[in-house]
Order: C-alpha cells, then structure tokens, then sequence
C-alpha cells in the first residue's frame, strides 16, 4: 500500500536543542511494508501461515529511495487528523520521538492509508497486500508532478487522468467547450489556467477545489459567473481571478462574497455595472475593467483601497444635475422589515424566506448615513477622482481625465440635504 505526497519528518527533541526545523516538505512515497527473511521473494499477505513479520512505515525521497524505516506496532502515540479533508495529517511516534507531517495528499487515499497505519499500530490483519522492504523506482516518483502546461489540442491528454499532485494545470488554446470533470478532482490544484478556449459555463463543482488560489479564464464565452461559485470554498481560497475577454454583463452581487481576491480583471468584457457591494472586497489591490459599458460606480467603489486602476474605455455619463426622488412616506411594511433585518445583521436564506426576498435583501442600498435602502430612496450621483481609491490609475479617457461618476443613495432628505455639499 502507497501514498503520494509531501513528507516532513520533524524531531520532538529539536526545540530542547535550541534549533528548528526547515519548515518545508518534499515530495515522498510511503508505503506499508512488511520485512520478510532474506529467502523470501515476494510479498506476503497479513494472515498467511508462517509468523507475522512487523509492519513498518518506509518513507522514499528523490534522493533516498531506500527510505527510512518507522516501526508501527505500538509505536504511534497520536495521529492528527483536523485538516485530512484538505489532505494533510501528522503522524506522532513514540520512538523515535518525531512527528510526521503529511500534505498535498488525496484527501480520500490519506484516509485510506491511515485506516491501515492504524491497523499496524494495533497489531491488527491488514487486508490490502503488504509490501517488501526494497527501494522505489523513479518511475514512482513521476507520478508527484505537480505542474503541468498544455497549449495545443493535440496535447491534451484524453485517455488518461490527470496527476493527483498537480499544483499549476494550464490547459490553454484546447478549443475546449466545457470545463474538464477531471480537474475537479485535483484537490491540491492551487493555480488554474483555462484560457483561450470556448468555455461558455462554469460548473459550480468548480468551488469544491479548495486550495484553488488564482483562476484565469480569460478569453473565454462566459456569459455569467454563478452565485453558486461566489458562495462555495473560493471565498476562503481564491486570490487572483481573470475574467477578462468574456462576454459578462454584470456580476452577481454575491461575487463580493470573494472577499479574499486581491487582483481582479475583468476587461473587455460587456459589463453595465459592477455589484453593489463592491466596498466589501476589502483586500483588492488590482482592480481592470478596461473597455466594458459602465455608466457610472457604485456608491461602495469608494471604500475601496487600491494600488492599481484601469477604467479606460467605459462610456461614463455625466453627473445628473437633479436627483431621482423615491421615498415612501410612510414606510411600507417590507421596508421597514427589510431595514430591521439588514440593520441587526439577522441571518436568512431561501429556506426561512421566499427566495425573491432574498433576492431584495442582497440588493438592498446603503445611505451615506450607513441605514439601508430597499424600495425608498433618493438617488443621485456626483463625480470622484480615482486617486482617492488608488494609488495607480490609468487614465478613463484619451482626454487625461482620472474622475468618474459614482452613485450614491440616501434614506431620507435630511440625509441628502446633509450630504447635498457632494452635489455643489
């Protein structure tokens, strides 16, 4: 029985010395193994007649495919098993006394291994055939690649899988249609390049990768980016996204539940607005939208801390001179609802209310005086110098100018009246 993976042995005695450990894995093999006598030939299953030799844990290197011998009988004094889903574990000995930590493995063949190491250290029978002591051959160790790029149609492989141990898969110019099911077992995948190809939907399976940390589908036939992806493991893992050179309309407001993205491209694309929330992506950086049909910002744009901003080539309108009045006096009974419930920050979802509501929460508004907004409001826009969001700003036009229009709403007149000094 083998495993793939990353391998860091760590000595408990090292911070009693003073030193410390390196801090980094390589790739290994570990197999089970059973050390048989010297007359023995082939390997030999737990429970045949003839004595049952000790189960041992070998670990092989690139550059020590002997390996290192751990007994297991008796000899494990914990395992650490929180993060297994991620494939990672550790395995602690008693003697010697060192730590194994294991990672980038496949979630479901480290389960299976440490059922069987557990076996071992209990003295139980092993079903699966157990190995002899004898060094890996570097055919194993190609199995761990861990980037792999593909630029031609020819190329991509159609009969076989894809490595387990990919970090960094570019499938790039494939003519690809669809998004290969493949990929998505590849739990470990950090960097996905899906690029010039003719992908016109993404599957929501997509989010289950989650080590996923920069996605590029530029050059594609996008048309939406599902709310489905905004709310899945991406919004803990995901840090640079290109969608540029789509055909994207807009961008559900749930996308700024990606609150980890610190570069995001979205040029040449179709848009008309960007998300209302869009102040919430509070670790953005790099923000291009270059040569899409924005009119105006939004009035969150400005909570923004950027270091680079592209907006060239958007039909920007000119500020309106008088506002869109559209207050409800009283309040209706929905709106005073959807303000209580946005105001305590009330959980709720399709399953406590209908999903159309659910809908009006997420776009609900939000006054410069912070209240929220859902059907009564007063809309008006003014004009912001980009250098207020970012440090770097291309220019929105061939004329030098670096202002665009940004939106703001308010609750009340008093509010508007309080804030009319931003319309003078």
């Amino acid at each position: 029985m083998k495993l793939h993976c990353e391998v860091e042995v760590i000595s408990r005695h090292l911070p009693a010395l003073g030193l410390r450990n390196r801090g980094r894995g390589v790739r290994a093999v570990l197999s089970l193994c059973q050390q048989t006598s010297k007359s023995r030939t082939q390997p030999r299953f737990r429970g045949e007649p003839g004595g049952l030799d000790p189960v041992c844990l070998l670990i092989s290197t690139m550059k020590d495919k002997v390996g290192t011998r751990y007994e297991l009988k008796e000899n494990i004094e914990q395992f650490f098993t929180k993060f297994v889903d991620e494939g990672k574990a550790t395995v602690r000995l008693k003697e010697p006394p060192v730590d194994i930590y294991l990672s980038k493995a496949n979630s479901s063949s480290l389960k299976g291994f440490l059922s069987a190491v557990r076996l071992a250290h209990r003295g139980c029978d092993i079903e699966t055939p157990l190995l002899t002591l004898t060094p890996v051959k570097t055919s194993e160790f190609e199995k761990l690649k861990t980037k792999m790029i593909i630029t031609s149609k020819k190329d991509y492989p159609l009969s076989k899988n894809f490595p387990c141990s990919l970090e960094h898969l570019q499938t790039s110019y494939c003519r690809l249609v669809r998004v290969d099911m493949r990929v998505l077992c590849l739990k470990n995948l950090r960097k996905l390049d899906l690029s010039h190809n003719h992908i016109k939907k993404l599957p929501a399976t997509i989010g289950d990768l989650i080590s996923l940390q920069e996605l590029n589908l530029s050059d594609n036939h996008l048309e939406s980016f599902s709310v489905a992806l905004c709310q899945s493991t991406l919004q803990h893992s995901l840090r640079s996204l290109d969608l540029s050179k789509n055909k994207l309309k807009a961008l559900p407001v749930q996308f700024c539940q990606l609150r980890e993205l610190t570069e995001l491209k979205l040029d040449d694309n179709e848009l008309i607005r960007f998300p209302f929330k869009m102040g919430q992506l509070k670790n953005l950086c790099f923000l291009s939208a270059a040569r899409n049909k924005l009119p105006f910002l939004p009035s969150e744009f400005k909570h923004l801390s950027l270091e680079y901003l592209d907006l060239f080539g958007n039909p920007f309108e000119q500020p309106k001179v008088l506002p869109f009045i559209k207050l409800q006096v009283p309040l209706t009974l929905l709106e005073s609802s959807a303000q209580t419930v946005l105001h305590h920050r009330i959980a709720y979802d399709s399953q406590t209310i209908p999903f159309h509501l659910c809908q009006d929460l997420d776009t609900a508004k939000t006054c410069v005086c912070g209240r929220f907004c859902l059907n009564s409001f007063i809309e008006g826009t003014t004009t912001m110098n980009l250098h207020s969001v970012a440090h770097t700003v291309v220019l929105v036009d061939n004329m030098g100018g670096t202002e665009a229009p940004i939106i703001s709403y308010f609750c009340s007149l008093v509010c508007y009246i309080r804030s009319s000094d931003l319309f003078k």
